[in-house]
Order: C-alpha cells, then sequence, then structure tokens
C-alpha cells in the first residue's frame, strides 16, 4: 500500500521514473538461508557402485537410505528401488551381477572388522558366503570374459597372503590359479588366463611390477629402472597380448604404457600433466576408460579404441564423473556425479543420447545453494614448499563477522583431501567454519617428490605444514586468527594430537578421529594381511625393531603430559588399523592434565563410521565440542 502511494503522488507530481530491475527492488538472499542438523545433512542419501544386469535392463547399487548399506536394483532407466539385503546391522555393498542371470554377488564385512566375504543373492533371496570361514577376507576379482568363471583372492590359507581363485559360475566349485609364496599383490589376469599380474612395495614409493607364466609358474619382472618409482598393473588388453600399466620412473606422475608379453617390449600410450589413476577396457575393447587425478579433482575419459579418438562425455552439472562401468553389450555407461553440492548421483548414458539421472542423493530440505564451493588455494610452508588445500569458505563469513577456522589432515599418510561432496565438511562450514583441507606434504597426486616428501619426518616437517596452513588462515581477512583448530581421521587423527603435543600452543582445539597416538603398537599391531607391505610402511614410518627411540620421540602418546587444550576423540570399537587402545589411552593421559576431553566410542564400527546413527551422533557432538571450546558460544 506505501509503494502504491509513493507512485501515485510522483506521478501526480509530473516526475519521470525509470523502472527498476529486481534486482535492485529485491534484497540479495543472504546465505545460509538456514543452519541445518546434523540429521539433515546426514539425511542425505549415500549411493555407490553399479553393475549391469544380464539383459542390461537393471543396475546394482548400494545405498544407505535405511541407515545401513544395503544392496538394492533399480530399473536402468530410473524407478523404483528393490531391496536385495535388508539388514539392520551389517554393511552390506554391491558387487555385480552374474553376467547370464540375475543373481547378484554383494560383500560384508562384521561390524567394521574388515574381514570380508563374498556372497551370492540367489533368486529366492537368500544369501550364500562363498568364503566361508573365520579369521581371512576375500575380495572379487572380476569374471571371465565368457562369465562362466569368476575369480577370488583370498588369505585364508596363509593370513599373511592372498592366493588367486577360480570359481565356476553355475556349482561355485573352485580351482586355486596362484599359491602366493612370494608375498606378493595380485593384480589383473589376462582373459586367456595365461598371465597374472603382480606387484611388490619396496617402499611406499618404490614398486615393482612382475608377470606370472600361469602354465610354469615362471616370474618375469618387468619393472626395470633406476631410482624410487611405483609401477602398477592395470589391465590386459582383449587379446591378452600386452598388460596396460602405470609407471612414474621418467617423470613426476604416473603415466600409461604397456608392455608386450612374451617379447616385452615396452609402448607409451598415455601421458598426462598428473597422475593416471586407472584404465580398464570394456568388454569386447570397444572402448577403454581412464581416470586422470587433477588437482584434487578425478577427470574421466572414454577413448574410442578403433578410431583412437575421445568420446564425448554428456555436459552436466558443476562436479566430478567417477565410477564409470560400461555395459557387456558396450551400449550404456554408468556413472556418478559428485561435487559440492552434488553427493553422488547415479547416472547413465547410452553414448547417443542425453544422460538419465537415476538418483536425487541430496535431501530435498536442504538448499543447494546453501552448501559452500570449495576452491583449491596453496601457500608456501616454513621451507618454501608449495602446499595444495581445499579450502572450504562459509558463506556468512566476513571481514566483519570473522570466522572461527579448522585445519582438516587427512588419513593415509599418503592419503589427498579433494573436491568430492563431504556431508561432515559442508556441515560444519553451513555452522560458520571455515575448513582448510590440508594436503601436507606426503600427500598423493602432487607428483613423486611431493609424495616421498614426508618419508622418515613424521612428526617434523608434515606437522610443520599444518603450522604454516594455520599461518595461511590467520592471513585471511575473514577468519578469527585467534580461534584455529585442528581435526582429522586416521593419521590426520595422529597430526592431531602430535600437533596438540608437540606444539601445544598453536590451536585451540584438537578433534582425533581414530587416530595414531602410539607408533610403537600401531606399527606391530597391524593386520597380516598387510604383510606385503610392511617392509614399506616400517621404512616410511619407522621400523620398531630398530628404530624404537625415534618412534617414541614422534608418538603423541609419550608426551601427552604437554598436552593442554581441549581434546575430543572418537573411535570405532572394531578398528582394526588403529585399535582402541591407542584412544583410550590418549583419553586417560591427557585427562591427567585437567584438560577438557570427550570421548565418543561406537561398538559396531571399525576404521571408518558408516551406520548413519554412528554419524549423527558423532558429528553431531564434534560440533557441540566445537562450539564450546573453539566458537566459544555453544548454549
Amino acid at each position: 500500500m506505501l509503494r502504491t502511494i509513493i507512485l501515485a503522488g510522483a506521478l501526480a507530481a509530473g516526475l519521470t521514473l525509470t523502472a527498476m530491475p529486481a534486482s535492485a527492488l529485491t534484497p540479495p538472499i543472504q546465505r545460509p538461508t538456514k543452519q541445518y542438523s546434523i540429521e539433515d545433512f546426514i539425511e542425505t542419501v549415500g549411493v555407490r557402485g553399479a553393475s549391469f544386469s544380464a539383459d542390461e535392463s537393471r543396475i546394482l547399487f548400494a545405498s544407505n537410505k535405511t541407515g545401513i548399506w544395503n544392496v538394492y536394483s533399480m530399473p536402468r532407466d530410473g524407478g523404483e528401488w528393490t531391496a536385495l539385503t535388508a539388514s539392520t546391522t551389517d554393511n552390506n555393498y554391491a558387487v555385480a551381477y552374474f553376467p547370464s542371470d540375475d543373481r547378484a554377488m554383494i560383500t560384508r564385512d562384521s561390524g567394521g572388522d574388515e574381514l570380508y566375504h563374498l556372497y551370492v543373492v540367489g533368486a529366492d533371496g537368500k544369501d550364500h558366503d562363498l568364503t566361508p570361514g573365520k579369521g581371512h577376507r576375500a575380495e572379487f576379482n572380476g569374471f571371465s570374459h565368457d562369465g562362466k568363471h569368476f575369480y577370488v583372492i583370498s588369505n585364508e590359507r596363509d593370513p599373511k597372503f592372498f592366493d588367486l581363485y577360480r570359481y565356476d559360475s553355475t556349482t561355485y566349485a573352485r580351482t586355486l590359479l596362484y599359491r602366493n609364496e612370494g608375498g606378493h599383490d595380485i593384480g589383473p589376469l589376462s582373459r586367456d588366463e595365461k598371465w597374472l599380474a603382480l606387484s611388490r612395495s619396496n617402499t611406499t614409493n618404490d614398486a615393482d611390477l612382475f608377470l606370472v607364466s600361469l602354465a610354469d609358474s615362471r616370474v618375469t619382472k618387468v619393472s626395470e629402472h633406476t631410482g624410487e618409482a611405483s609401477f602398477s598393473g592395470q589391465t590386459f588388453s582383449p587379446d591378452s597380448k600386452w598388460l596396460y600399466y602405470t609407471a612414474n620412473d621418467r617423470g613426476e606422475f604416473a603415466e600409461l604404457r604397456r608392455v608386450e608379453l612374451g617379447t616385452w617390449k615396452h609402448e607409451p600410450v598415455q601421458r598426462a600433466d598428473w597422475d593416471i589413476e586407472y584404465t580398464a577396457f570394456s568388454h569386447s575393447g570397444k572402448y577403454r576408460m581412464t581416470s586422470i587425478n587433477v588437482d584434487g579433482s578425478s577427470k574421466l575419459e572414454v577413448l574410442d579404441v578403433a578410431r583412437n579418438q575421445p568420446v564425448a562425455l554428456p555436459r552436466l552439472p558443476a562436479g566430478t564423473i567417477t565410477g564409470g562401468v560400461i555395459s557387456r553389450s558396450e551400449k550404456y555407461v554408468a556413472f556418478y556425479l559428485n561435487g559440492d553440492a552434488q553427493p553422488n548421483d547415479l547416472f547413465v548414458f547410452d553414448f547417443n543420447q542425453s544422460p538419465k539421472q537415476l538418483t536425487r542423493s541430496l535431501n530435498p530440505a536442504i538448499d543447494p545453494a546453501d552448501l559452500v564451493p570449495s576452491q583449491v588455494v596453496r601457500f608456501k610452508s616454513f621451507d618454501g614448499m608449495e602446499i595444495p588445500n581445499i579450502l572450504w569458505k562459509p558463506h556468512q563469513a566476513t571481514a566483519q563477522q570473522k570466522a572461527p577456522a579448522l585445519v582438516w589432515v587427512h588419513g593415509g599418510p599418503g592419503g589427498q583431501t579433494t573436491r568430492a561432496h563431504s556431508a561432515f565438511l559442508q556441515y560444519l562450514a553451513n555452522h560458520g567454519y571455515v575448513v582448510l583441507g590440508i594436503n601436507n606434504r606426503g600427500s598423493s597426486g602432487y607428483g613423486k617428490t611431493f609424495f616421498a616428501a614426508d618419508d622418515g619426518k613424521h612428526g617434523r616437517e608434515p606437522l610443520w605444514d599444518t603450522l604454516a596452513a594455520k599461518k595461511y588462515l590467520q592471513g585471511l581477512d575473514y577468519v578469527d586468527p585467534d580461534r584455529i583448530g585442528i581435526i582429522g581421521g586416521s593419521y590426520g587423527g595422529y597430526m592431531t594430537v602430535a600437533a596438540l603435543a608437540f606444539h601445544p600452543q598453536e590451536f585451540k582445539v584438537g578433534v582425533d578421529i581414530f587416530g595414531v597416538t602410539n607408533w610403537l603398537r600401531t606399527l606391530e599391531s597391524i593386520p597380516p594381511y598387510w604383510e606385503s607391505f610392511r617392509a614399506a610402511l616400517y621404512k616410511e614410518i619407522g621400523d620398531p625393531a630398530t628404530q624404537r627411540d625415534f618412534l617414541i620421540a614422534t608418538s603423541p602418546l609419550f608426551h601427552a603430559d604437554k598436552i593442554s587444550r581441549p581434546l575430543m576423540v572418537l573411535q570405532g570399537a572394531n578398528d582394526p588399523r588403529v585399535i582402541q587402545a591407542e584412544s583410550d589411552e590418549i583419553v586417560a593421559a591427557v585427562r591427567k592434565n585437567g584438560v577438557p576431553v570427550e570421548y565418543v566410542v561406537f561398538p559396531d564400527e571399525g576404521h571408518g563410521f558408516v551406520k548413519k546413527k554412528s554419524q549423527i551422533e558423532g558429528y553431531g557432538k564434534v560440533l557441540q565440542f566445537l562450539d564450546a571450546h573453539l566458537r566459544g558460544d555453544a548454549p
């Protein structure tokens, strides 16, 4: 009414009016429009895996929409989901449809213990354990080209080493194809079953590649090189004449080559300015699909082999295409799109028509515009080394309204923080926390020199990078320089507690998510099936038999009396990598200092919290802890 009166008065006075743009009349929307609860974020549906049915009318995948991961199928063009498993306790994951019928192969462990078995779900909905027994784990290694057999690797014979078995797809009768006495890691098998690729880790930066002739067990090393370099078998050519492999012996990044079986002639195939992560052929070899790690994101490429031309992939919303699977007919490709405001969503593309989106994972209660875009940023560390990072800046953080900040440290040690959607990090950003996901020296994806730069230096140079990250954050005009904490999981949890112990005045708080605190015990208690790279792990971090003093010096537990800042610890009781004693002891030690310590243990989780109820409880308590001890304004 008031606006009508003003306009009428202006017209009566003979004034000329110019139409104003709607943006001038309507104040801009302030983001975020809402601070969402942890339940809102975890209500987002997780989906993963994809396999086409024999007639390619359906897709097999897994989802946690019930709170537990279960296996489902749905029509290729979208529609209602059909549940193949209905677990309320242990998580089930999709492996593959059988090539000739609607049987499905799935995998699960028990309470996060990582002792995965393979199961077949039949038409009656019942599952059959293909790898029965206790104390071992099994992994699927593909179907034969004709679908009459499939391959499984298992450490049931010797807990330290994985052997290769061939199973009959109808009777499940099995044959031992390769007895692994040499402690190799098993790679791809040629389609004619004559050759098997093997690898051996000498250090975390040096891995050799071998080919074994299954007819006579003759082993040939195909990775002759000088210095440290990593070779990895990827796939055999459809005619079983070549092994395609990646190697970084000629530069900083892994390039794709192939070696001819028998003649051992090597040829270049593809090179990029970043690491080529993997490559695989479609069923008849019409296409070859390749993934490249590009500065914290994965880039998927599809090559038409006969024409040697790239296939144009569809234009999609902002995000990264991952997890591509080509159907046996080579008509369809299923893939996932993932981005800041785009949790994993499943698409199908038939190379001729527009892609079909099969899932919509983001909780509809969340406005995608309220989520924050990630960005790649870099800073110079204490010695001038450039450190890449992924930054999440809250909408509400400004120079006038400075925000608290967190340095997020990934696991590994050789992991990588990427630009993939993270419900947890978006939750923190939505509630006003700046998050800097540091890729400290030793992180993968940035060249072999950078990857090797942390060897024998844990607790020192990589940790000092986090101190430089704090200084970088303090230089941002929208960050409160006095309210910066550190958080991380696994190795990132180690870095968190190490920061509080070795540099007790740097960070205001720390959140340790199943992190190592005593290297001596962790290195002595690693699972037996890590035997193939035990020596490499010892070389990178320290050998408990010969470097005891060094490991004590770099283990936060032995220096816990120095910790004076609030600490939160989260732990899975069934964690086989970082056992619960690691967290129990650091919590008890820090509590003796009179420091606020919050401890959350999940009895049915392992190395990672995958059940929704655990995520809601754990991540919700993290925010409460940060609000109380970092922001300082908890209710």
